[in-house]
Order: C-alpha cells, then sequence, then structure tokens
C-alpha cells in the first residue's frame, strides 16, 4: 500500500440486505459521499472479500458480506500558507489548540481551495503540521463546521496524529458544546441515542436511521438557562458524528437557533435574528479535554461563549 493510501472495511448487516453497493455502503460509511463510493466502486477500490470478481454500483448485497474500500491518497491541492489571524490556545512542538471563528473552514475543498484554518496554520507552523492526513488536510485529526466556532485540536507531529486519533476512536476525548436550541427539552437533560447517516432525500444533509444503519450516535443534554421561548443547552459528545448535535437536537424537536440546514426561523425570532445579522447555527465548542499524545499529561482547554451568542443570549432573557 503506498504512502497515503488508507483501508476502509465495512460488514452489510440487516438494514442493508439487498441493497446496491453504493448505497449499501453510503449507509455504513456515512463521512463518504454516495458520489464518492460510486466513484471507488467503479475505479476498482472496492472489494468482496473472498472474491475476485468486479462488482458494480448496481451490485445487490447480502447480510454478512465484508467489503474493503480503499482510499487513494488525497490529490495534492497546491495548499499555500496565509497569514490569517488565529486564536491560539495552547501550543507545543506536537499539537496546537485553536479556538476557531464562525465563518472560518477548517481545510481546503472543492469551492474553498483557500482562506481555511489549513492555510493559516500552514503559515503559523511554518509547514510543520502532521502528514498523516495527507496534503489536503495535514494535521487534521477532527473538525468542527465551518459556521460553529470553538475549540479545535490539531496535529504538528505525525506521534501527536495517532495519538490523538486513537482518542478520538475510542471516545475518551471530552467535548462539550455549547448550544440555543427552539423551546424547552422535556426532560431538562438526557441522553440522545439516535444513529446518524446521510439523508436519503439529501446527501448533503445528516438524518437519524433506524439502528444499524449509519453509525451509531450519543449526546448527553442539559438545560443550563431557559429563555424566551429557547433554551441555552450544554451538549456532551460520546461520539463524534458529522453534525451530530445539530440533528440530534432538530431529532427531540429543538433545533438550534440560526440553523440554515435543520431548522426553520420560528415565529417572533425572525426578527431578532434579522436585527443582530446572527445567520449561523448558535452552537460553540466551548470544552476539549485529552491525554496529550506525547508526554501523558491531562489537558483540558475552555473558550467562552463568542460575542454573537451572547448577544443573542441577550435578547432572548426572559
Amino acid at each position: 500500500m503506498g504512502p497515503g493510501v488508507s483501508i476502509i472495511e465495512a460488514t452489510i448487516m440487516q438494514a442493508q440486505h439487498g441493497f446496491r453497493l453504493d448505497r449499501a455502503l453510503a449507509d455504513l460509511l456515512p463521512n463518504l459521499s454516495r458520489e464518492r463510493l460510486k466513484a471507488l466502486i467503479n475505479d476498482g477500490h472496492v472489494r468482496l472479500t473472498g472474491q475476485s470478481a468486479k462488482i458494480g454500483t448496481t451490485t445487490k448485497v447480502a447480510i454478512g458480506q465484508h467489503y474493503i474500500v480503499t482510499l487513494p491518497a488525497p490529490v495534492a491541492l497546491d495548499t499555500v500558507a496565509q497569514d490569517i489571524p488565529l486564536t491560539i490556545v495552547h501550543e507545543d512542538a506536537d499539537l496546537i489548540v485553536v479556538d476557531k471563528p464562525a465563518g472560518l473552514v477548517v481545510h481546503p475543498a472543492a469551492g474553498n481551495l483557500d482562506g481555511t484554518l489549513v492555510n493559516a496554520l500552514l503559515h503559523h507552523c511554518k509547514g510543520q503540521l502532521s502528514g498523516i492526513g495527507g496534503v489536503a488536510r495535514p494535521g487534521i485529526v477532527h473538525r468542527i463546521d465551518k459556521d460553529t466556532s470553538g475549540l479545535l485540536v490539531v496535529a504538528k507531529s505525525d506521534k501527536a496524529h495517532e495519538g490523538l486519533a486513537r482518542q478520538f476512536k475510542d471516545h475518551s476525548i471530552e467535548r462539550l458544546y455549547a448550544a440555543i436550541v427552539y423551546g424547552h427539552p422535556v426532560p431538562g437533560n438526557g441522553t440522545i441515542d439516535a444513529w446518524l447517516g446521510r439523508s436519503d432525500a439529501d446527501r448533503k444533509k445528516m438524518a437519524v436511521h433506524r439502528e444499524g444503519r449509519g453509525k451509531h450516535a450519543v449526546t448527553h443534554y442539559r438545560i443550563m438557562e431557559r429563555l424566551q421561548d429557547a433554551a441555552m443547552v450544554e451538549c456532551k459528545l460520546e461520539t463524534g458524528r458529522t453534525h451530530q448535535v445539530r440533528v440530534h437536537m432538530a431529532h427531540i424537536g429543538h433545533p438550534l437557533i440560526g440553523d440554515p440546514v435543520y431548522s426553520r426561523d420560528r415565529k417572533g425570532f425572525k426578527s431578532i435574528l434579522e436585527t443582530l445579522g446572527f445567520k449561523r447555527q448558535a452552537l460553540h465548542a466551548k470544552s476539549l479535554g485529552f491525554i496529550h499524545p506525547v508526554s501523558g499529561e491531562r489537558l483540558m482547554f475552555l473558550s467562552a461563549l463568542p460575542a454573537d451568542m451572547q448577544e443573542l443570549l441577550s435578547q432572548l432573557h426572559v
């Protein structure tokens, strides 16, 4: 296997039995779009263990089949270092913790080839980021959405990258989010245990699916403050799936205020959001804790609520 190439494995379960191969794998591997999977299948990067015959996107799958997906090394995007201001919370020889502002994309991709956190870090760290993520995503161990603010850890050394990735995989990273949601969740604290995967209606969105379809996701929430027809909620992530807090809170009937994908402006809120110029989901990664992958020290970082969410909070006080 060449440098930068990675392998993902997936076993067909009852929920995917009889599906087309591309749809089944999209269920099991929600971080890969269906179009991406179709391309991988057509290019011969997906194989069924124990068989050498070529398979296609329309191949029907069966329970227990084990597929191996080979992800080629990422194509270079000619990522350039850019002098973009950053709020650095912590930095040492192996890692850096950044307090990301809302609106900043984490890494280059189609539509955002520069002006990202990676571009800024390449400048700040003078190119010294872990190469495990490939040239397109150097140092990136996890992400937060473009319009979510808050704490993010980035690996500068490969040893740190491997150690952090292991902690994310075993769910030992401590992550707390502050969210402002519509209404008052009942009960005031609880656990949302609901599987997440790509939406059948819109592949750019995530959705709650029945058990066994997509990826297991668990969010623990509690009301921190009751507001006028809204609430400040703290969400503790047991898992870290794409859009997890946003989808889970919408699933229990309390979507995030300002979320352009998973909620609609409710009566009485539109004028407030327009007056404030608030145009993002009210979500902030406020706490991040982990074991330093090199020193073994326990680290914990906190980030204050950003100004735009503080203004929204003050407008919604009862």
